[in-house]
């Protein structure tokens, strides 16, 4: 059975094991399939998935348009989360990057992403997201990367407002400092890149401060984009506009040296009846304080596996032996 915890103090049970809709939009991922991605949404549904996790920057639009297809019927069954403060529509706040609806740093491209937080673009943000996704209410609406421009006091408020209105349930920032956490003041939800390679939020203290503050924390890319499913080979060619073309950590050499790795992982994985990938979620919701764990699907095989992880339930001793083998593996950490 999927296991279920709250988003901090909103009152929301969510999926230990969300669904990231990233990929879904097409966009950094060499484009998309929308019949595939539907289906991946109500398979992801249909196996204890509730929670899913999407943004206005994936696709330009696309991603939430998907989603929103997707969940029409079914609303109700849905933690529904979606963010602000990635825009493209006005050059306001600090210039990001050039995008072209493929891939970042397309210098070529007129589109330039900025972020930005201020109210009166929140505003217009919350509205765009609601029409996209087909409903009147997001349930976690987070900020999506910081704006130093906008004074952070000013962001909440406009975060209160609409909670008061009744457009969100909950509040969750991402990509975040401890310090701008602080200045949030009461947050339900903190989402972060995390892997058994990057610990980085543990570093930097934003995790242990998130458990001590209760704030849930959504951990994204905790498979490495698909690296440590164990299912990409060393020769795998990616599509035009996929990002992991340009990623050291996707090199021929180091594909290998990751599946060999993880080959280590296969006593474990044994052990649970799982496989590799569903072993790598199970040991990132196995970490403190590591509440949420959202995945990728492009298709119902993949939303179907990844559920199921949601179930597995690995011991301290398989943790520390799978974070042992890691170490030992990568001492230096995944090269990025």
């Amino acid at each position: 059975m999927m296991l279920y915890r709250p988003l901090g103090a909103s009152g929301i049970e969510a999926s230990v094991v969300g669904l990231g809709a990233w990929a879904i939009g097409g966009w950094m991922w060499g484009g998309t399939d929308q019949n595939d991605s539907i289906n991946a949404i109500h398979a992801a549904l249909d196996n204890g998935i509730n929670l899913i996790d999407t943004a206005p920057i994936y696709g330009f639009g696309l991603s939430e348009q998907i989603v929103g297809q997707a969940i029409k019927n079914k609303r109700d069954k849905v933690v529904l989360a979606t963010k602000c403060g990635l825009v493209w529509d006005k050059q306001k706040g600090v210039f990001y990057f050039n995008s072209d609806e493929k891939s970042p740093c397309d210098y070529s491209s007129t589109r330039k992403v900025y972020k930005y937080l201020h109210p009166d673009s929140i505003s217009d943000e919350i509205e765009n997201s609601l029409t996209r996704l087909a409903t009147d209410y997001i349930d976690l609406y987070q900020t999506h990367r910081q704006d130093s421009t906008t004074a952070i006091e000013d962001t909440m408020a406009a975060l209160l407002r609409l909670k008061d209105q009744g457009k969100i349930r909950a509040i969750g920032v991402s990509n975040v400092t401890v310090e701008q956490l602080n200045a949030y003041g009461p947050i339900d939800t903190a989402q972060e890149r995390y892997s058994i390679f990057d610990d980085n939020i543990v570093k930097n203290n934003v995790l242990p401060y998130c458990l001590a503050h209760n704030i849930a924390v959504l951990a994204y890319s905790p498979l490495e984009q698909g690296l440590l499913t164990g299912k990409i080979s060393a020769q795998r060619n990616f599509a035009e506009g996929d990002q992991r073309n340009k990623k050291p950590a996707f090199s021929q050499e180091n594909r290998k040296r990751v599946n060999d790795m993880l080959t280590e992982f296969q006593p474990f994985a044994k052990k649970h009846n799982a496989t590799i990938g569903q072993l790598v979620i199970a040991w990132t919701f196995a970490q403190p304080g590591l509440t949420h764990v959202l995945c990728g699907a492009r298709n119902a095989h993949q939303a179907i596996e990844n559920a199921q992880a949601g179930s597995l339930n690995l011991t301290p001793d398989d943790t520390n032996q799978m974070s042992n083998i890691a170490k030992a593996s990568f001492p230096q950490g995944l090269p990025m």
